[in-house]
């Protein structure tokens, strides 16, 4: 299910080793505002999960717990609805705590708008976002994003964590798939 047929790729965009890179320079920015602090990873699933797990690797000097939320503004297709459901809310207290939410993705910035105003009104005496990637050109809204892996084209990607259809999460690098995958 997770690995791509050869075909299926039209072209790596990020390579596994500029991802770790990037990950490597986010991770040492964090570990720089947060040393004093005791800081909750809050992942969104399903995508972060790739993000979440190797930057949280990467931080040495930042008191991390972690915990994991899941909404839902997507359907099989490869366009934000723009609704937000939560599928699966936090088991942490937001009181008082310094809050970073880790995205795999960032494009009309809907979902993450809705989550940070949700998260926001439980009492974090801070709430920061990471995101590995950003499409600004699909921005619908303004968010305000702290810590960026990379800007990308607003092409469909996958791999990463990213998928389609719940296929391609499991690829080392990230991808656009070639159209004859979605346009069936």
């Amino acid at each position: 299910m997770g690995s791509a047929q050869p075909n299926d790729i039209d072209h790596i965009l990020l390579s596994e080793e500029e991802i770790a890179a990037k990950l490597d320079e986010l991770a040492a920015k964090i570990d720089a505002d947060y040393a004093d602090k005791d800081l909750l990873l809050v992942g969104v699933l399903k995508g972060a999960v790739m993000v979440m797990a190797d930057l949280s690797r990467k931080l040495q000097h930042t008191k991390v717990a972690m915990d994991w939320m899941a909404v839902s503004s997507y359907g099989s297709g490869t366009k934000s609805s723009g609704v937000v459901r939560i599928l699966k809310d936090l088991d942490a207290d937001l009181s008082g705590r310094h809050v970073l939410i880790v995205e795999d993705i960032i494009d009309s910035g809907l979902t993450l708008s809705w989550l940070m105003s949700n998260l926001r009104s439980r009492g974090c005496a801070s709430l920061e976002v990471a995101a590995m990637l950003r499409k600004p050109e699909a921005a619908k809204v303004k968010v305000d994003v702290k810590y960026i892996g990379f800007d990308i084209p607003n092409e469909f990607v996958v791999g990463y964590g990213l998928d389609y259809d719940e296929r391609y999460r499991s690829l080392p690098y990230v991808g656009t798939l070639a159209p004859h995958v979605y346009e069936n």
